[in-house]
């Protein structure tokens, strides 16, 4: 092959390894979001009019184990919250992704997609100014 064939593969090489890794960040994050969606379900269905001290029986892979309602909830909570971090750290590196992908096809920078939303404290600061 020529040089200019050669780099052309590398090219595209390069770009196709990018797009993989952003489609792959993306199916990790449905992945975990369905995983979300079926924690909350369970959430709500311990919600019942059962006592806390009353047992539930809860699947671990292929097993049915009873544990304590409390226990449960605790249990799906904590891990509702693993689910949502993870979550974010894929959402924060999948813009990086993107910029980066953008970057090698010569595109410009998409505008607005880094954009984070006001913390509490800013929104009271802009509330107090506003009042004013």
């Amino acid at each position: 092959m020529d040089a200019v064939t050669q780099r052309v593969l590398e090219y595209l090489t390069e770009v196709e390894e990018a797009a993989e890794d952003v489609l792959t960040t993306k199916q990790q994050i449905v992945d975990l979001d369905k995983k979300r969606n079926r924690n909350r379900e369970a959430l709500n269905a311990l919600k019942t009019a059962m006592s806390d001290s009353e047992k539930v029986k809860v699947c671990f892979g292929t097993m049915f184990i009873r544990f304590p309602k409390s226990k449960t909830r605790e249990m799906i909570q904590k891990d509702q919250e693993q689910l949502d971090k993870e979550i974010n750290d894929l959402r924060k590196g999948l813009k990086a992704k993107v910029n980066r992908l953008n970057e090698i096809q010569g595109r410009p920078e998409v505008r607005g997609y880094n954009l984070s939303p006001l913390s509490t404290d800013e929104i009271k600061a802009i509330d107090n100014l506003l009042k004013r």
